[in-house]
């Protein structure tokens, strides 16, 4: 009977979790409330991932990783988001870049992109979304064209996370705007490509410690080997990427509405008012029942969603998208009600559960909004009901 089967994760699993939260809670939580004020990246914090072999955790050991596949990856995301959430994208993020790669790329592109993702020596970035082309995807007005040596790309893709540190991009860029979905190809872009510049870092709500910026292409030019699948199947490859990432985000909520759910449940048992503490008020013990249970439910599924993602089973489309809605739905009304309990602590910095409410509103957002997801659910209900 596998772990799955038991609605457990398998012991070794459970065992790596013990590890990445000791790493988390000796290494990265002292250092957390401010990576969120400064909003700068830390290098040293990236190679506490890289020198724990971190870095390598989903990948496959043919190209340098450590195995364990996205399941494992994405109980490393949750264990970091518990106590940095901005930190957690690098692994989440570097994947997101990676899948493209693993779906349609070249075998030499994998070997040296996600080798050197594995080794700590490659970040890597996904850039689809574009000023008028954030949900309508095929809107994208990022150009390509073929020259004597390869392709020229032209265009600012928008809300890129780790655009400026990272060192390749997975660039979608339509032959046509015209054409829409139909004239969409995938590009391998190198950050000291010809051509490629970086826009201003944006000053964000949440996930601070991690850049969001433009990347603008002015006469990029690629070689052709770098392009990912053949052309015109960009589009096709950047809807199954998805599938694959959406769980990451899931877990990324989960582990921000834990780290919230942990700090807020302690409070109410050490905070005192009427002579008892407040979590033996039916107000507060409910609303924490209630936190508990939608933690519950969303683990569950985000689980269910990565483990179908490592068998690359038919229904993890639908289940990407449930999973990413319920757990990023849950990590709102969690990390809120977090800094409801701890009343007026809850909304100052001495506690980190304000960040985390920040944090947490992101996820709703990045990865397909959550109308998005229920446009994509309900299209996926239809398509069993109609045949």
């Amino acid at each position: 009977m596998t772990g799955l089967e038991r609605f457990e994760l398998p012991e070794e699993l459970e065992e790596f979790r013990v590890l990445v939260r000791r790493i988390a809670e000796e290494k990265i939580a002292p250092r957390a409330a401010e990576l969120d004020a400064t909003d700068e990246w830390d290098e040293e914090l990236f190679r506490v991932l890289v020198d724990n072999e971190l870095t390598g955790v989903g990948y496959a050991e043919e190209y340098g990783g450590s195995g364990g596949g996205a399941l494992a990856l994405g109980v490393l995301v949750e264990e970091i988001s518990r106590v940095a959430a901005g930190l957690a994208l690098v692994p989440a993020v570097s994947k997101l870049g990676a899948v493209p790669l693993l779906l349609a790329g070249t075998e030499e592109q994998r070997r040296e992109t996600i080798g050197g993702i594995c080794r700590g020596e490659i970040l890597m970035s996904y850039a689809l979304t574009e000023a008028e082309a954030g949900s309508d995807a095929a809107s994208i007005a990022t150009c390509y064209s073929r020259d004597e040596d390869g392709f020229v790309l032209n265009g600012t893709k928008r809300f890129i996370t780790g655009a400026g540190v990272s060192h390749a991009y997975v660039v979608f860029a339509t032959s046509d705007p015209a054409l829409r979905s139909k004239g969409i190809s995938a590009f391998l872009v190198m950050k000291d490509d010809p051509g490629v510049a970086f826009g201003r870092k944006e000053d964000k709500m949440g996930i601070r410690g991690s850049p969001t910026r433009e990347v603008i292409l002015t006469d990029a030019r690629i070689p052709a080997d770098r392009l990912i699948g053949a052309e015109s199947e960009g589009f096709a490859i950047a809807l199954r990427t998805l599938d694959h990432s959406r769980p990451l985000v899931g877990a990324q909520a989960l582990g921000i509405a834990q780290g919230a759910f942990d700090v807020a449940s302690r409070y109410a048992v050490d905070r005192r008012q009427f002579g008892r503490p407040i979590a033996e008020f039916q107000g507060v013990s409910f609303m924490l029942a209630d936190m508990a249970m939608r933690l519950e439910a969303s683990r569950l599924l985000v689980y269910k969603a990565l483990a179908l993602c490592d068998a690359n089973d038919p229904r993890m489309t639908y289940f990407s998208s449930v999973a990413k809605c319920v757990a990023s739905d849950a990590a709102m009304e969690i990390t809120t009600n977090a800094v409801q309990v701890l009343g007026g602590y809850g909304y100052v910095r001495e506690y980190p559960v304000e960040r985390l409410m920040r944090d947490a509103k992101v996820t709703q957002i990045y990865e397909g909004t959550n109308q998005i997801q229920r446009v994509v659910i309900a299209r996926e209900i239809l398509k069993t009901l109609t045949g």
